[in-house]
């Protein structure tokens, strides 16, 4: 089935752009040129994605936003997903459409292969959750109540956001079930927490890809935007409520042993063992990858960063475990790329 994207747009060429790119690449596109268009558009038919213009007259690309999520509480509708087109390039815009919920941002004139990737890649990504939530509906065991291939599909997309890294989930919730394991957790809390690593990042689906990949140092302003992932993940796993255990690695594993770290500024073993587990298993990936600002880190550094983060940044019974598994690998095979 086609599925069905709008184009909100004052500006005839972009729409007439937007739809010839969007149509060859197989969606069913609607073109409107004003926010009052839209309005009176959703009520009588459905959209699967919405692209929605920031400058307009009349109404802009915010309040037609608002107006939409109004309509959408009182009438008992779904919420659509909005991407916003912006020929602007400020963080104020972008935290705006964030906050109304918005999940990502196009800049103007796009690219057509950018414009269809992100509309493809989030569509997938929202086709994912939904199935994840079937899933657990129809399943009365917790962990039979996921299907694997789909969360690695999942994780596999939350990490396309990053250019620079690949298979960075994976690689965390390898590491973590590994550190369990050796920590003497029983099987099925392996596997627990290796479906927690697996979707610890899921809250960067709403950070632009901007800040995710900039090359050099983040303004405080972007950092605060990154610091939105872990809350961000927690809602959307929370909405799985047959598994509530799944949100405990997207919310806490930024938190630090000391009580330094976020969103809560949890300390000691107030943080889930298993995000304090998830936490040691995602600054090792973090240290052992390419990013965008560096390069793979040799394995004494991360050796000393963790011997240096023992009871500080990290719970010091899972870092020893992580110091162990670091001796283990005299030819420094566990890293990005082997």
């Amino acid at each position: 089935m086609e599925e069905r994207v709008v184009v909100v747009d004052d500006d005839v060429i972009i729409l007439k752009n937007a739809n010839t790119v969007l149509s060859e690449a197989g969606f069913k596109v609607t073109c409107l040129k004003s926010g009052r268009l839209l309005l009176d558009y959703v009520k009588k038919n459905e959209i699967d994605m919405l692209l929605l213009d920031i400058k307009m007259p009349e109404l802009d690309g915010f309040e037609t936003m608002s107006l939409l999520r109004k309509w959408e509480r009182e009438s008992g509708a779904k919420e659509i997903p909005v991407i916003f087109f912006t020929a602007n390039d400020d963080c104020a815009s972008e935290t705006a459409g964030l906050s109304l919920g918005a999940m990502d941002f196009i800049r103007k004139p796009f690219v057509a292969d950018v414009l269809t990737l992100r509309v493809r890649h989030l569509l997938d990504l929202i086709r994912f959750q939904n199935y994840l939530h079937a899933e657990v509906e129809r399943k009365t065991k917790e962990i039979e109540g996921l299907s694997l291939h789909v969360v690695h599909t999942l994780a596999d997309a939350i990490d396309a956001k990053d250019a620079y890294t690949k298979g960075h989930s994976g690689r965390v919730a390898e590491y973590a079930r590994e550190i369990a394991k050796r920590a003497g957790y029983s099987f099925d809390r392996q596997e627990e927490i290796y479906m927690m690593g697996l979707l610890h990042d899921v809250g960067k689906i709403g950070v632009p890809d901007a800040v995710i990949n900039k090359p050099g140092k983040l303004t405080d302003e972007e950092f605060e935007k990154i610091k939105t992932h872990p809350e961000r993940g927690a809602r959307i796993l929370q909405n799985i409520e047959e598994m509530p255990k799944l949100a405990i690695g997207a919310r806490w594993h930024h938190e630090r042993y000391d009580g330094k770290g976020y969103p809560d500024g949890l300390s000691g073993e107030e943080i889930p063992e298993e995000a304090r587990i998830i936490a040691v298993a995602d600054a090792y990936d973090a240290m052992t990858s390419n990013r965008s600002y560096r390069g793979i880190i040799p394995q004494d550094v991360v050796k000393g960063e963790f011997e240096k983060g023992l009871g500080t940044q990290f719970d010091p019974q899972f870092a020893a475990i992580m110091l162990e598994i670091i001796n283990e690998d005299v030819d420094y095979k566990l890293h990005e790329g082997t």
